[in-house]
C-alpha cells in the first residue's frame, strides 16, 4: 500500500474525529431531506417537477459555488497561528499588538502565486504573496506583502497593465512572451525585481522556506506621538530553499499543488513553521537626506544603514478546517491599519489602500468583513454603517445610525486621534512619471555583482534566456540594452545566450 500523508488521510482522520452520529441531510433552510439520490418526476421516466424544492435548493447552491476568482494571487494556501512579541519596540509604536513582551496575537496567513489562475501550478517562476492578518485588540491589522522586499513598479496606475502582461493574450488566450518582455523593457524600474524573479529566489521550495516582507514603507507612531518610517521583514526559521528550474518543471506536471500540500502536511505533523519578525527604522530626518527615495517600492533599504531590529515571531500551528470558508474567503487589505501604524506616501501603497477593499466588495460582497475569517472578532464592531446584502450580524440592533446623536451611540476615540499626529504636506499637483528620471539600476547592479556568486549569475542568465528567446527580436535587443546598464558582463552573456535564436527571429 502506498504511503499516505496527513493531506491524503484528511477524510480518514475526519471520520475518526466524529464522536456522534453524522445526523441527517438538510436543505439550506434546515429541512430534512428524505431521498437524496433522485429528483421528483411524473412517473418513473417522466418530466421533472418545479415543486421539487430539494433539487432546486441543491442545484441553485451548486450554480453559485464559485465566487469570482481573485484577479491576482488566485492560487494559494492558508494557515493560522499566532504572533508573539519577543522584543520591546514601544519606543517606535503604541500599537497594542506590540505593547508587551510575551503578548500573543492570533494571525491568519495566506501564501500565493501572483499571476496564475486558481488551477495553475505552485512551482511556476513567479513572486509569492505572503499576507498576514493580525486579529489585534484594536481590530484587524493586515500586512499584505510578498516574498521579496521590492516590486516591479512604483506607480499604481501601471498595476493593471503590469498584471495583464502576466495573464493571457486576449486574442490567443495564451501566455505571451512579447507582452511580458515588451512591458518590462519599456519600464526600466522593473529591472531590480526582474533579477529577483529570474534568480534562484524566483521559485521557492514551498511556502515554509521563504522570507516575507511588508515591502512598503509604513509609519509607526509611539505613545508620545513621535513617528518613524519602517519596513517589515519576516525571516523563515526553516532556512531558505529554492527549487532548481528542472525540478520545478517536473513538479508542475506531477504535483501542481506541491506547496499547498507541503504546508498542510508540515502543520498536520506538528512541524509548525515559524518566522522571525523584524523592522527596519528610519527617522523623519533621515528620510529627508537619504540618497534614495525611501518610499520607492522598487528599492530596498540597505541593512548596513538601517539594520534589522527583532520584534517577535510568527508561528503557524493550525490548518484551515475548510479551505473555501477560511482561505478562499480570507480577504486582506493594506487599509486595515490600527492605531500606532499608518501608511506612508509610497505611491503603490496609496493605490492599494483603495483597490484591495474594493475588489473584496466585488468578489465577496459589501459585508465581506462579517465573514467569520475576516471579522475583527477581538473587538466589538460599532459604527454608523448599516444594512447591505448578506448582513449576517445583529445589524447593531436599535443603536442610532447617525452621528452625532444624543442616544448612546458610539463616540470618537481620543487614543486613536492622538496616534494620528498632524503632519505637513507640500508640493505642486501633477502626474510625476519617474520611469526614466529615477535611478533604476544601481541597486540592481549591487544585487548582480555582490549577492549572486558566479554559479547563481549563470543560472539567472540561463533562466532569462530560456524565457526571452521566444520574444520578438527587437524586444530582445531592448532587453539586452537594459541588462547591459545593470552590468556589461550581464548584457553580453544574455546576448550570447540569445545568439542561437537570432536566425529564427530574423525570419519573423
Amino acid at each position: 500500500m502506498a504511503t499516505r500523508d496527513p493531506a491524503t488521510d484528511q477524510l480518514v482522520n475526519f471520520r475518526k474525529s466524529m464522536k456522534d452520529s453524522p445526523g441527517y441531510i438538510t436543505t439550506k433552510a434546515g429541512s430534512p431531506v428524505g431521498v437524496k439520490t433522485a429528483i421528483q418526476t411524473v412517473g418513473k421516466n417522466g418530466p421533472a417537477l418545479l415543486q421539487d424544492v430539494y433539487f432546486l435548493d441543491e442545484i441553485s447552491a451548486f450554480d453559485r459555488e464559485r465566487i469570482p476568482e481573485r484577479v491576482v494571487h488566485a492560487k494559494g494556501a492558508g494557515a493560522f497561528g499566532y504572533f508573539e512579541v519577543t522584543h520591546d519596540i514601544t519606543q517606535y509604536s503604541a500599537a497594542k499588538v506590540f505593547e508587551t513582551v510575551g503578548k500573543r496575537t492570533p494571525i491568519a496567513v495566506r501564501f500565493s502565486t501572483v499571476g496564475g489562475e486558481s488551477g495553475s501550478a505552485d512551482t511556476v517562476r513567479d513572486p509569492r504573496g505572503f499576507a498576514v492578518k493580525f486579529y489585534t485588540d484594536d481590530g484587524n491589522w493586515d500586512l499584505v506583502g510578498n516574498n521579496t522586499p521590492i516590486f516591479f513598479i512604483r506607480d499604481p496606475t501601471l498595476f493593471p497593465s503590469f498584471i495583464h502582461t502576466q495573464k493571457r493574450n486576449p486574442a490567443t488566450h495564451l501566455k505571451d512572451p512579447d507582452m511580458f518582455w515588451d512591458f518590462f523593457t519599456l519600464r526600466p524600474e522593473t529591472i531590480h525585481q526582474l533579477l529577483f524573479l529570474f534568480a534562484d529566489h524566483g521559485i521557492p521550495d514551498g511556502y515554509r522556506h521563504m522570507n516575507g516582507y511588508g515591502s512598503h514603507t509604513f509609519k509607526l507612531v509611539n505613545a508620545q506621538g513621535v513617528s518613524h518610517w519602517v519596513k517589515f521583514h519576516y525571516k523563515t526559521n526553516q532556512g531558505i530553499k529554492n527549487l532548481p528550474a528542472e525540478k520545478a518543471n517536473e513538479l508542475s506536471a506531477t504535483d501542481p499543488d506541491y506547496s499547498i500540500r507541503d504546508l498542510y502536511n508540515a502543520i498536520a505533523k506538528g512541524e509548525f513553521p515559524s518566522w522571525t519578525f523584524y523592522i527596519q527604522v528610519m527617522t523623519m530626518a533621515q528620510a529627508e537626506t537619504v540618497k534614495f527615495n525611501p518610499f520607492d517600492l522598487t528599492k530596498i533599504w540597505p541593512h548596513s544603514e538601517f539594520p534589522l531590529i527583532p520584534v517577535g515571531k510568527m508561528v503557524l500551528d493550525r490548518n484551515p478546517k475548510n479551505y473555501f470558508a477560511e482561505v478562499e474567503q480570507l480577504a486582506f487589505s493594506p487599509a486595515n491599519l490600527v492605531p500606532g501604524i499608518e501608511p506612508s506616501p509610497d505611491k503603490m501603497l496609496q493605490g492599494r489602500l483603495f483597490s484591495y477593499s474594493d475588489t473584496h466588495r466585488h468578489r465577496l460582497g459589501a459585508n465581506y468583513l462579517q465573514i467569520p475569517v475576516n471579522c475583527p472578532y477581538r473587538v466589538t464592531v460599532s459604527n454608523y454603517q448599516r444594512d447591505g446584502p448578506q448582513t449576517i450580524t445583529s445589524n447593531q440592533e436599535g443603536c442610532p445610525n447617525y452621528f452625532p446623536n444624543s442616544f448612546s451611540g458610539p463616540q470618537e476615540c481620543p487614543r486613536a486621534q492622538r496616534l494620528q499626529p498632524r503632519y505637513t504636506v507640500t508640493g505642486d499637483i501633477d502626474r510625476y512619471d519617474s520611469g526614466q528620471t529615477e535611478d533604476n539600476f544601481s541597486q540592481a547592479t549591487v544585487f548582480y555583482k555582490t549577492i549572486l556568486d558566479d554559479a547563481a549569475k549563470q543560472r539567472l542568465i540561463d533562466n532569462i534566456v530560456g524565457h526571452l528567446k521566444d520574444a520578438a527580436a527587437f524586444i530582445q535587443e531592448r532587453a539586452i540594452k537594459i541588462f547591459t546598464q545593470v552590468h556589461p558582463d550581464f548584457g553580453n552573456k544574455v546576448a550570447s545566450g540569445l545568439a542561437p535564436y537570432k536566425k529564427y527571429h530574423a525570419n519573423l
